[in-house]
């Protein structure tokens, strides 16, 4: 995905085939939107869609999970040359009203130049009404909190909190299969032809969550990231061969360091694979010293 604040660290860093002069903001990777789709790559479900998958194959594939139209997770690369907009994505009831799609977010640096920041949460407590102000002042960038990151650091992002990567920035996204983005203020930003891009200030006053005040990195608690009714991220880093989730429950993988095989699949950083729940060899191996992953799951529905 072309974006006007993207670069070309997707390929420099993880060989993804980019066009040489486009600057590429994200590599959607797993993915099941009616715009954009996963296809299998290889094994007795290849050509088909993650939809399909979804649809026709949901116990198979997926175990037990909570029913949704499509495959509950969006999993994305990011690469922020520049900044990015600071927005908002709105509580499911505020999409609701709104017409858009709650999302809450993770995020994982997966690599982050010296004094690369994260723009998250308010520095200080604000009413919606001087917040608006800020906005038509100029002046709202002076209230978001920011901070300086490293590689491997995390930070969970729900919905309704204000946010914006920083420049310097490659991180995986794992989020709510949504595309609904409120941005407030875009640095007076402006495209090729001078324009600038639009702004949803109404829509984003009605979705931040303005108690949210000064939020910082999510601390792992061993190997566990984050742990919700959306999502599990765990972070491994691997010695020897480990089975990635029991049978009965899928899980995505991702490369970040090193090399690992699952099943008969090579992962070098920056690839994905699905391990379907009912397969029957479940394991990982490292190919390299130093292997790690990020191992995805969705929480069993509850009896």
């Amino acid at each position: 995905m072309e974006r006007i604040w993207g670069g070309h660290r997707l390929a420099s860093l993880f060989g993804k085939k980019t066009p040489p002069t486009a600057t590429i903001g994200e590599s959607w990777e797993i993915v099941d939107r009616p715009e954009a789709q996963s296809v299998v790559r290889n094994g007795p479900f290849r050509d088909r869609t993650l939809h399909e998958l979804w649809s026709r194959d949901r116990k198979t594939i997926f175990g037990d999970l909570p029913d949704s139209p499509r495959f509950p997770l969006l999993i994305k690369l990011l690469d922020a040359h520049d900044r990015l907009s600071l927005q908002v994505h709105p509580p499911e009831k505020i999409a609701a009203t709104l017409g858009g799609e709650a999302k809450t977010e993770f995020w994982y640096v997966a690599s982050a130049i010296p004094g690369a920041k994260l723009y998250v949460g308010l520095r200080k407590e604000v009413t919606s009404d001087q917040f608006a102000e800020a906005v038509r002042t100029g002046a709202v960038a002076e209230l978001v909190h920011s901070f300086e990151v490293k590689t491997g650091d995390s930070m969970f992002l729900p919905s309704g909190r204000f946010h914006a990567i920083g420049a310097g920035n490659v991180l995986v996204e794992i989020q709510q299969n949504s595309d609904t983005t409120y941005r407030v203020y875009d640095w007076n930003r402006t495209d090729d032809t001078g324009k600038a891009r639009q702004l949803h200030v109404e829509q984003a006053l009605k979705s931040i969550d303005f108690n949210d005040i000064t939020p910082n990195v999510t601390g792992p608690d061993g190997e566990l990231l984050v742990q919700n009714d959306l999502f599990e991220i765990q972070k491994w880093t691997l010695g020897g061969p480990r089975v990635v989730a029991p049978v009965g429950q899928f899980a995505i993988i991702c490369c970040l360091t090193g090399a690992l095989r699952c099943v008969d699949v090579d992962l070098r950083p920056g690839e994905f694979a699905l391990v379907p729940a009912t397969l029957a060899d479940r394991k990982v191996q490292p190919r390299e010293d130093g292997t790690t992953l990020l191992r995805v799951t969705i929480p069993k529905t509850t009896p």
